[in-house]
């Protein structure tokens, strides 16, 4: 079974992380970017939901194991490729011609918050699992693109409070502050609402893009022109 699978529900792509906590590297990075291609080419599909097959986990952010093997054997090379590989997924995300809805069923913590913010729409369940942006603790700044495609996805004043204190917010608090649609019961209700969400969407593919491209342009020229000052020197960790 592959860490990324999708299928089809009618006329709505069903991405699934299969990876237990879903740690993104290179290869979740290089996997969801090929599923998100052939999504592209399928002219039939209308919208794309991203959940997870874990009952406790969305995505726990970056592969800290994987992440800490590759400094310990100098492969620089491949943390950069992962930096650039998670950039181009932004990027087809924030311009996919169709919604994308995150249908976030546990925690999503980090590059996994980050994941569902350059998504179109986020719900959430409420019975289990935490958004969070733990950060500013762990010593781990943000690149400028990912700032700028959080603040599209979460309001200035909440993502001040987020993002610097590093606390924990269950589907509820974020439902209140409009980061997501809805908070749900359970997984049952979170599926069914993303998906028929997303099968209330038959849009033109040509003109979607075209709104989403205008409304990100701002938005992908930072992450083309500002995050590579900070990827090349790989100046992932800052310590006081």
């Amino acid at each position: 079974m592959s860490i990324i699978e999708w299928e089809k529900d009618e006329t709505v792509a069903i991405i699934k992380l299969n990876n237990g906590e879903n740690r993104q590297n290179l290869e979740f990075a290089q996997t969801l970017s090929r599923i998100l291609d052939k999504i592209i080419e399928d002219k039939s599909i209308t919208a794309a939901v991203i959940t997870s097959t874990d009952p406790k986990c969305w995505s726990l952010g970056v592969d800290i194991d994987w992440l800490g093997k590759q400094f310990q054997e100098q492969s620089l090379d491949n943390i950069k490729n992962f930096m650039y590989e998670m950039n181009n997924v932004f990027k087809k995300l924030l311009l996919l011609p169709i919604p994308v809805i995150a249908a976030i069923n546990g925690h999503a913590f980090g590059n996994g918050a980050i994941l569902s913010c350059a998504c179109d729409f986020r719900f959430m369940k409420s019975d289990r699992g935490y958004f969070c942006f733990p950060e500013v603790d762990l010593g781990i700044p943000f690149l400028p693109g990912m700032i700028a495609f959080v603040k599209k996805a979460i309001p200035g004043y909440k993502f001040n409070e987020l993002k610097l204190t590093g606390k924990k917010a269950g589907a509820a608090e974020l439902a209140e502050s409009h980061v997501i649609e809805k908070a749900c019961a359970d997984a049952d209700e979170l599926l069914n609402k993303s998906i028929s969400f997303a099968r209330a969407f038959n849009k033109k593919r040509g003109i979607f893009k075209e709104h989403k491209k205008r409304m990100h342009k701002q938005i992908i020229q930072v992450i083309d022109t500002e995050d590579k000052e900070f990827i090349e020197p790989i100046f992932l960790m800052v310590q006081d």
